[in-house]
């Protein structure tokens, strides 16, 4: 059997999987990575699959939220409103600063676990995503910095700046995948060869909230309305297009999605007040879960990951190939 865990982008909502994650972690007495033979997360997301595959635990990710999120997202004056709609409304350096502390200056090539994380890259209009050597084809990504890999994909528009690396200019991979669910299945199937039988995919949302548009008033809305609810639509749906895909390529019963509902607490992608909540529900979300997940996803460790390619190679320099998901 072949376990693949993925976390939605959700900025400081990631709290909630993080503590989901360490809960179960907790109850293991062992890091949760172990059990898991390919990890994908875009933005937050992104962030904590990267933690994970290079052996840190879920539990030093959610210190990480907490620790660092305050200076991440620092409250703001009613001015910054008026600023926003000029300049991103934070700074990359305090978000930087905390992946340097965290990552170090480790690379993709450092995980001991199969990675995908998406972004889009704006240099050649084309979406990338971020990949270990897990096929002799993929000879770019593992010797970029994971610190590069983390900004490029949290690097929301009008949250955090475009970020430029030797690679691209890239923004948010939530803009085209906020649930990688999609990408890792098609991963498994299409590029490792996996029987899609044999897969379980544990799909990790941070939270989820209705759509509140009335359109049973059949009113015809302008881009006065669309402009400000238009991302949430299209974030909405590709979730949904991922789940969809996931369940026509290996069985809805391979599928285990927990993503609870959040309407009522409002919470926000930058709301580090919300914190604590989020933390306390991720955690009884854990043990509520466990039952059903703990057979399934918990009984034995996956088999280790060997890369096709490593970073302590004693071999010549190869041309990088075009960005783009084929090169990635």
């Amino acid at each position: 059997m072949r376990r693949i865990l993925t976390i939605d982008g959700g900025g400081i909502k990631g709290v909630f999987p993080a503590a989901l994650l360490a809960e179960i972690e907790d109850w293991l007495g062992e890091p949760i990575h172990d059990y898991f033979d390919l990890i994908a997360g875009t933005s937050t997301g992104g962030i904590i699959a990267i933690g994970l595959a290079l052996g840190q635990t879920a539990g030093e990710m959610l210190q990480l939220y907490k620790e660092h999120g305050p200076a991440i997202f620092p409250a703001r004056k009613v001015t910054s409103s008026l600023r926003r709609l000029l300049r991103a409304k934070y700074g990359f350096e305090p978000l930087r600063q905390a992946l340097t502390k965290s990552f170090g200056d480790r690379r993709v090539g450092h995980c001991g676990k199969r990675l995908l994380v998406p972004a889009l890259d704006l240099a050649s209009e084309r979406v990338y995503i971020y990949k270990t050597a897990h096929h002799p084809s993929l000879v770019r990504d593992y010797r970029v910095p994971v610190i590069d890999v983390g900004l490029a994909t949290v690097a929301a528009p009008t949250y955090f700046p475009i970020h430029l690396s030797e690679e691209g200019a890239y923004v948010d991979g939530s803009l085209w995948a906020r649930n990688p669910l999609a990408l890792a299945v098609v991963e498994a199937i299409g590029v490792l060869g996996w029987a899609r039988e044999e897969i379980r995919v544990l799909s990790l949302g941070c939270t989820s909230r209705h759509l509140e548009i009335p359109w049973e008033k059949r009113v015809s809305f302008g881009a006065s309305y669309w402009g400000a609810r238009i991302a949430e639509v299209f974030m909405k749906a590709q979730s949904s297009s991922a789940i969809a895909m996931a369940h026509t390529l290996v069985g809805s019963h391979n599928v285990f999605r927990i993503s609870p509902d959040t309407t009522s607490q409002n919470f926000t992608l930058d709301g580090i007040r919300h914190m604590p909540e989020l933390e306390a529900l991720g955690r009884d979300e854990a043990m509520r879960a466990i039952d059903d997940l703990g057979d399934i996803f918990f009984a034995t460790p996956a088999a280790r990951f060997a890369p096709c390619h490593r970073l302590d190679e004693d071999r010549p320099s190869l041309p990088l190939p075009p960005a783009g998901i084929a090169a990635a």
